[in-house]
């Protein structure tokens, strides 16, 4: 069997991530990568995780049985125009774009529907670049292939074995389909966490109550609001009529709740809130999705001196990271006066073992 060889252009976290589980589950593959952060390379080539830097896109990339499109999205036709001069037809071409309709159709202006196969690792972190990737944030994410009309069977089967090796879960969908889900379930939300925040900052006193007091619910539903403002403004722009159309749906349905309260229609308000509470306890507990999960628990902890340094201490001995620590003023939605955020999923679990075994009661939430 000859050796798996991959290709990388652009190798920051995701880039990077799946760089590392490729490199996890074959050993053996050999990886190319070309990024214009030489220093990502460089540390990429010191950990063993590609064989070979390219100083550009060039012949080095022929060989490849996958090339990963992995630099910003603005940048990517740039570099498949470039690539086309040495990409070898059996290649199956892939990126990792969030927005699949404009890398779908410039392929199709290059003719190349028979080997493109979109992708969206469904996966991410607050941290960004190549140092931060991990090949565990592709471990039980969706990670959704949008196959070009010509692609053979043969190729879709291929990549779709390589993201199940690499511990993904792979769904199949069209590009169109994929650019209305992810503006239903990411797009759109990041849109109506934004409006919320900026909805209590112009309603607010000059003493600024609301923003005291904003934690619990209002908190953990605006907390997608701290994402980058380029970026959403980019998926915007690049998504457009998919969140444009749901967004006057999301409307219409805020107008018909309205007249629900003037009307002080009861029947009608409970429907509202139960069947929003029956889907929702519906969803696999899964941290699979286009928004990242927060890992955070809540402990009951004394008021008195030393209370959050000894919790804090007790964690470090057990190497265990913090990435947020505070006290939880506002409890309407959360038990626990103490609240602490984690970097993962095995953090947080541990964490919590640790805590429980030291007499701490400890709350999670869903």
């Amino acid at each position: 069997m000859s050796t798996l060889t991959c290709g990388f252009i652009g190798l920051g976290l995701i880039g990077g991530s799946i760089a590392k589980a490729i490199r996890s589950q074959v050993p053996d593959a050999h990886i190319t990568a070309y990024d214009l952060n030489t220093a990502s390379l460089q540390l990429a080539l010191e950990e063993h995780i590609i064989d070979e830097i390219s100083s550009s896109i060039d012949n080095s990339f022929s060989s490849c049985d996958y090339i990963f499109l992995c630099a910003p999205v603005a940048h990517n036709d740039d570099n498949l125009l470039v690539l086309t001069k040495y990409l070898s037809p059996e290649t199956i071409l892939t990126d990792v774009g969030s927005v699949k309709t404009g890398i779908h159709r410039h392929i199709e202006t290059l003719g190349l529907q028979n080997q493109f196969i979109g992708g969206h690792p469904m996966t991410g972190s607050e941290r960004f670049g190549y140092p931060n990737s991990n090949a565990a944030l592709l471990e039980n994410a969706y990670y959704i292939l949008t196959p070009s009309e010509n692609v053979p069977e043969k190729k879709l089967s291929k990549y779709r074995n390589l993201v199940e090796s690499i511990g993904a879960i792979p769904l199949i969908l069209s590009y169109e389909e994929h650019d209305y889900v992810t503006a239903a379930i990411s797009h759109l939300p990041h849109i109506i966490a934004a409006s919320l925040v900026n909805l209590v900052k112009d309603s607010d006193s000059k003493e600024g109550i609301m923003k005291m007091v904003a934690a619990g619910g209002f908190k953990d539903i605006t907390r997608i609001a701290s994402s980058s403002p380029t970026m959403w403004q980019q998926i915007c722009l690049t998504n457009t009529e998919n969140i444009s159309k749901l967004l006057k749906t999301y409307i219409k349905s805020l107008n018909d709740i309205a007249v629900c309260l003037d009307y002080r229609a009861e029947d009608a308000l409970y429907g509202f809130f139960d069947t929003a509470r029956n889907y929702r306890e519906s969803f696999i507990n899964t941290s699979s999705g286009p928004i990242k999960t927060e890992y955070v628990l809540t402990v009951d902890i004394a008021d008195k001196p030393g209370a959050i340094a000894a919790i804090a201490s007790l964690l470090a001995m057990h190497d265990v990271s913090i990435k947020n620590i505070g006290i939880n003023h506002n409890r309407e939605f959360a038990e626990g006066a103490l609240r602490i955020e984690f970097y993962d999923k095995k953090s947080i679990e541990q964490a919590a073992d640790v805590m429980n075994s030291h007499g701490y009661k400890v709350h999670t939430k869903n």
